[in-house]
């Protein structure tokens, strides 16, 4: 408990007032096949956000509720191959196809991100890894919160900033400082962890000007709604169904030539029940 009370109040979790009025959501700038476009105008109500769900958050919830995760259920979860351990890798039969350097590790779970070897003894302030939208969705719950909208995540994200890349401009290096946890090197052979990690961070670069911290980069972050790539001016009107969740954020495995979705804009889709060593989500 001594260990949690720390690394709570490491991560200040006081959620933030994201006022009321009109922003301009998505991008016609074409740089992915994702439904980015067309920039629209879209009006929320007032909202608070928070920062990433954190190891020490989660472990609170299910020490209150004896949750188990679906990976936990599933056991196993899809993992970076160049995280992994020797003695795990050499256990690993399959890989995804289109994909080869995940790899379904029997184990991995939020407990023990890389799989069984590992663990979040030191990660305590990290975001939580290896949710789907369906455990997000109880953690929410029992804290008495929500997952964002697509619409109320991207207003978010922005800062109060509009028609930037970034959630502090266009620029990804600002007179040559790192502002984001992303990969740096050839993906993915090697991360050089020019940025100060190689995975995971905690909140370690400077917030937007809503005092966020880690809005694009570092884990993949679900939202409420359903995937879709045709959109309305009218953020309310959102799909009502679907088969994937909407994902945003871009992770530590982005990469431009790769994944170029480290944007306050970008998006991509997984389903509900879906897991990995890069996916977590903020309330």
């Amino acid at each position: 408990d001594a260990e949690l009370n720390k690394a709570d109040a490491k991560r200040y979790n006081q959620m933030k007032l994201v006022k009321k009025g009109p922003f301009t959501m998505g991008t016609d700038a074409k740089l992915t096949k994702d439904g980015e476009d067309p920039e629209r105008r879209v009006t929320l109500n007032d909202f608070y956000d928070v920062y990433e769900a954190s190891n020490a958050e989660f472990a609170r919830f299910v020490k209150a509720t004896d949750y188990r995760t679906e990976a936990e259920n599933f056991k196993n979860s899809f993992v970076l191959e160049t995280l992994i351990s020797e003695q795990t890798l050499s256990k690993i039969t399959q890989q995804v196809a289109s994909s080869p350097w995940w790899l379904p590790v029997d184990g991995a779970d939020w407990l023990h991100p890389e799989g069984p070897d590992s663990n979040i003894s030191k990660r305590l302030d990290h975001p939580v890894l290896h949710v789907s939208w369906n455990d997000a969705k109880a953690f929410c719950e029992w804290g008495g919160k929500r997952l964002p909208s697509e619409a109320e995540w991207e207003k978010a994200s922005r800062g109060g900033l509009e028609n930037r890349l970034f959630p502090w401009g266009n620029k990804l290096m600002p007179k040559g400082k790192h502002m984001v946890n992303i990969w740096q090197g050839e993906f993915p052979k090697g991360n050089s962890a020019e940025d100060g990690f190689i995975a995971t961070c905690p909140c370690s670069f400077e917030p937007n000007k809503l005092g966020l911290y880690n809005t694009v980069g570092n884990v993949w972050e679900w939202v409420e709604d359903w995937y879709s790539t045709r959109h309305t001016s009218d953020a309310v009107q959102r799909p009502k169904e679907g088969k994937v969740k909407v994902k945003k954020g871009g992770s530590y495995m982005c990469h431009k030539e790769f994944c170029y979705r480290y944007r306050c804009a970008a998006r991509s889709e997984n389903s509900p029940d879906s897991s990995s060593s890069n996916l977590g989500f903020r309330c």
